[in-house]
């Protein structure tokens, strides 16, 4: 089974983007053959910022790293380091309809938060399609706000077999937690860089821990019940905490007798232990020179490898060969 995700290297990772994409990703490297790869090209489409750019790609690498990305189980690769992806998503845009990236809620949504409407961010579907088929991914770990583009790319691979010939692309199939795929931020919306209610991966405790302090709740006294729907501190705790230790916390909400203080407090524990095998291992990345830019040119060599049989097969379906 061949799996594929990627991430994009669009600032600091949020616990979001652990649950979302990098934890499945991690398991899954036991169960198929991985293809991990930083979406540089896709970050493109909402800041030009150079500098911010290779540092970000670094960041995300460092990161995927101490999070469990194993390079001896999975392909780990910068997206750009491999062109063919371009090709592949120009034979691609020649079966897609324009309405089918009109209706993509993702486009409309980032517009309305102030990106520039450029092409590459209406044509994001069909790049991202190019990134799973190019690999004959059956499998694609994504989270709930990616399952439409997964979907595009489901309808071009078909456009494309119907075109061509059966067998010119690879219907892929989502994996998609459900009991994680929505991680709530800070503020009770989707964990977003967009809404500025995330929780990173790494950093100072103090800081990370006075984030969790500031999570805005009602003003129930001490001593009352406290609701338990919506609550943004059991949704985010029962990311960390044991299914007993979560239990506990829900009826000490539906009990009262426990303040929204010492609730916040347990929290910001309970996250801050989940993640400490993976501050250790980012220490030894970093004290590693070098470690990280050869693990990225290893794994461009395998994906360019696999990458040009795929391409070849369909440029010769398509008549380009």
């Amino acid at each position: 089974m061949r799996i594929l995700t990627g991430l994009q290297p669009s600032g600091k990772l949020h616990v979001g983007n652990y649950f979302g994409a990098m934890e499945p990703a991690v398991r899954l490297q036991d169960e198929g053959e991985a293809f991990y790869f930083i979406a540089d090209y896709h970050a493109m489409t909402s800041a030009q910022n150079p500098t911010a750019l290779r540092e970000n790609v670094r960041e995300l690498a460092i990161d995927f790293l101490a999070c469990g990305l194993d390079p001896s189980r999975a392909v780990f690769f910068r997206q750009s380091a491999v062109p063919e992806v371009n090709e592949l998503a120009w034979i691609l845009s020649t079966v897609c309809p324009m309405g089918l990236l009109a209706k993509c809620t993702s486009y409309k949504d980032k517009v309305a938060q102030g990106i520039s409407p450029n092409h590459g961010l209406f044509a994001y579907p069909v790049l991202m399609a190019a990134d799973i088929l190019l690999y004959d991914s059956q499998k694609v770990p994504v989270g709930k706000d990616q399952k439409q583009h997964l979907e595009v790319t489901r309808s071009l691979a078909v456009k494309l077999n119907e075109a061509y010939g059966p067998g010119t692309a690879i219907l892929p199939e989502p994996i998609i937690r459900e009991d994680t795929a929505l991680v709530i931020g800070l503020d009770g919306r989707k964990m977003s860089k967009s809404y500025n209610n995330t929780l990173p991966l790494f950093g100072e405790e103090k800081v990370l821990k006075k984030l969790i302090m500031k999570i805005p709740t009602d003003s129930t006294p001490v001593e009352a019940p406290k609701p338990t729907a919506g609550s943004t501190l059991l949704a985010l705790y029962q990311l960390f905490a044991s299914s007993t230790d979560y239990a506990t916390m829900v009826a000490e909400h539906e009990q009262g007798g426990v303040g929204y203080g010492d609730f916040k407090k347990r929290l910001a524990e309970a996250y801050w232990d989940y993640f400490a095998p993976m501050r250790v291992r980012r220490a030894e990345i970093l004290a590693t020179p070098g470690y990280v830019d050869e693990v990225l040119a290893a794994g461009a060599l395998r994906a360019r490898e696999e990458a040009a049989n795929v391409l070849d097969r369909v440029r010769k379906a398509v008549g380009l060969r």
